[in-house]
Formats: C-alpha cells, structure tokens, sequence
C-alpha cells in the first residue's frame, strides 16, 4: 500500500474523482444485447444464455430443485442464513416509509400515500464466488414492503443460492445472467416476466445495461468497484489490515483507504497487509494498485476528506467520527465494527452506492420498493382559501388559464357535492 500525504493534492484528488465512466466497446455490446432481447424475447436471451453462461439446463428453476440446495448445505450454513435472513428481516420492517395526512388550510388536505411495487427483479452474481447473502439482501426488503413477485436472476446458482430462495420463498428463480438477464427483467419475454424494479450488484456488463434500460425500468444504482475508507485515530493495525484485505478481496478494482493522523500508524498497518496479504487473488492485486494510506494533520482533515470520498464504507473508530460522517453508504463504528459483520449478519444491507454515489443516497432499503405518491383533496372553501397564492404567481407566470381554472370555480354560484375531506 502507498501511503501519501494530504498535501499530495494530485495523489488525493484521483481519490476522490472515481468517474464511472463505461467502456464504449462494452456500451455499444450492451446495447446490442439489450436491443436483441426486446425485440426477439426468448429466442435471443436464451441463445445469449448458452453462448455466455454456458446454459444447459431449463432456464428456471423449479421449487424441488431450490428444496433439494436447501437440504444439501451444511446445516450450520442453512441456520446462518435464516438468522441471517430474520435480521435482515428486523431492519427492513423499520424501513418502509408511511402514509399520512395533513390539513394545510381549512377545507384542504394532503396525504401521502405508500404503495408496494407488484414485481421487482433482484440479480445475483456468479462470478468468483456464490452470493447467497446478496439474494437475501435484494429479496427480502422487496418482501417486507409488501412487493407481491419477486424474481431472482443468477446465471449460475449454486446449492447456496438455490437455499437462499428457498428460505426466503422467491416467486420465480432463473438461470439468466448478465446484460441479457436486465433485458429480460425490464422489458418481459414469453417467460421472464417484466419488472418495475431491478436491483442488485453485477458486474460491468450487468451495470451498462442497467444504466441503459433506467428510462424504462426502474433501478437501484450504477454499482461500480467495492470500497472501503478506514478513518483510524489508532487502533490494532493487524485488525485494520485485515479489514483492507477482506474488502480488497471482492475485485482486483476494490478501493482500498485508510485516513490516519498517525505516520507511525500508518507504516505498521502497512507492515501488516504486507505481512497477511494472500500470495494471489484479487486482493493482492488490489491492494497493490488501489491500496492507499492518506496522513493527514487533524482528524477534522480526515472526515472533511472520508465526506468528499463519499465511501460506500466507512469504517472509523470513534462515535464523533461517526457523527461527522454524513456521507458513506453505510458506517461501522468501533473496533469491533468489521466490515463483514454488515455483509452477512447484522440486518443493515450491503447493496450500496459506491463511486461517490453515497454523496446523495445510502444503501438499498424497504423504502427502494414502494411508491410513494400525494393526493390531494378540497373544497370550494379550501380553494377559496388558497385563492390569494394561487392567482398572484399564475399570473406573474404568465399562466392566465392556470387563474382562470380557478377564477372560474369561484365564480360559479352552483355548489358542487363536495369529497369528504
């Protein structure tokens, strides 16, 4: 790892410009892709599917067959995962956003109302390792805001993945992947159904399309590479190091940062990562190219620099750190904050926003599967009431026929059965 200063202004300004930008090859590919699937359907995302995934068997997968990975895991896997799945659960249920109503004025009332999205689609990976926890973390939340399908795409599950659907009881379970699995989800085939919603990790092929097709299908956000800043006041190095490896671990593009005021610090922790870096893997390889340790002067300097990162985890070890870091996708605090602890068990998601996406929003949640709309209700006193706003602005605007649909209702002598209010 390389450590730097904070006055290395080039060095930490590439820190924090992480553009995602696509590759105009694999662009113009996905394009194709996608195109192909909404006009030809099944004949085309099938034939993507054996040519990229090499996909023998039906492309769904039945009940029986997600029964029989749940009974085919170790059974302390299969007690991890429900405990893990009832956290996840807990969370979610404190998520949901809810309905209200308020009178603005005598005669007018507002309300919100939440409605759940009917299908959502959730795509799980199957690159380097099986991802249960992330069918977990994408279908459940769908689930607990009241979305009644959900529909799980993974271009290869294994006994862990075919166990997670079956714990969590997912409507469908296909083995589709990649750009031709967005396709599928966001404009139907005769057997994919469409969905309002996907969401889920992919990698940067799965990201195009969903980039492509988030004018017509809703999305969760543009997933890039993993990242982690380590704001470390102090601390045991050997556990900071630990924690730069396991998240470096995902993808050789992993970010890896740790924000110190302590040069002494900075060097042992270094020391560590040198000395339980694996001898291959994407660890390694991440950790050479991205790893970086920035010393700074004051620990105000670190947090003002982890809220410009914007991380999608920030892991630091005091509560006035915490406190101060408004910007991450989600933060763990204290020593014993690991970060795998959020990835698998305690209930908090782990599909979040990286690339400096956390600057605007946090990790996917209940409140990512429902649709939040006003309605708004009144009566020819409520409208009389609001006369005096309503005229002046429409017809500084220049709106004359704005004034005038309501000039015209005030003007009537007729009463009008009025909604209850």
């Amino acid at each position: 790892m390389r450590i730097i200063a904070l006055s290395d202004h080039q060095a930490v300004s590439r820190l924090i410009d992480r553009r995602q930008e696509t590759d105009p090859a694999i662009a113009r590919r996905v394009g194709r892709i996608v195109a192909t699937v909404r006009r030809s359907g099944d004949s085309a995302l099938l034939r993507y599917a054996r040519r990229f995934d090499q996909l023998q068997a039906p492309a769904e997968v039945d009940r029986d067959e997600m029964q029989a990975g749940l009974r085919a895991i170790d059974p302390a896997l299969r007690t991890a995962l429900r405990t893990s799945a009832k956290h996840i659960r807990r969370i979610a249920r404190r998520q949901v956003p809810r309905g209200w109503r308020a009178q603005v004025v005598p005669g007018v009332k507002v309300e919100q109302r939440v409605s759940p999205l009917h299908r959502v689609g959730c795509y799980v990976p199957a690159g380097r390792y099986p991802l249960p926890s992330s069918l977990l973390m994408t279908a459940i939340p769908a689930q607990v805001a009241g979305v009644a399908e959900t529909i799980v795409v993974c271009p290869r599950p294994d006994p862990t993945v075919l166990a997670a659907a079956a714990i969590v009881n997912v409507t469908r379970l296909f083995r589709l992947g990649g750009a031709q699995a967005i396709a599928a989800l966001a404009y139907g085939t005769e057997t994919v159904p469409k969905v309002d919603k996907i969401v889920g990790p992919g990698n940067r092929f799965v990201a195009a399309a969903k980039a492509l097709v988030a004018s017509d299908c809703g999305v969760d956000f543009y997933a890039g590479p993993t990242e982690i800043v380590i704001v470390a006041t102090g601390g045991n190095p050997a556990w900071i190091a630990a924690d730069l490896i396991a998240q470096a671990e995902h993808d050789p593009d992993a970010r890896a940062m740790v924000l110190t005021t302590q040069p002494s610090l900075a060097e042992r922790i270094t020391e560590q990562v040198q000395a339980q870096m694996p001898a291959t893997g994407p660890a390694r390889q991440s950790l050479r190219q991205h790893g970086v340790i920035v010393v700074t002067t004051t620990v105000d300097e670190a947090i003002a620099l982890a809220n410009q990162i914007a991380p999608e985890h920030l892991v630091c070890d005091r509560e006035d750190v915490a406190r101060a870091a408004t910007r991450a996708g989600t933060v763990l605090v204290g020593p014993y904050g690991a970060q795998a602890a959020g990835d698998y068990a305690t209930g908090s998601n782990h599909v979040l926003p990286t690339g400096g996406a956390a600057r605007f929003r946090g990790g996917l949640s209940a409140a990512d599967f429902v649709h939040v709309h006003s309605v708004q209700r009144l009566t020819k006193a409520g409208l009389k009431n609001l006369a005096p706003t309503i005229l002046p602005v429409a017809d500084a605007e220049g709106l004359t026929g704005h004034a005038e649909s309501v000039r015209v209702r005030l003007r009537s002598g007729r009463v009008e059965r009025a909604a209850a209010v």
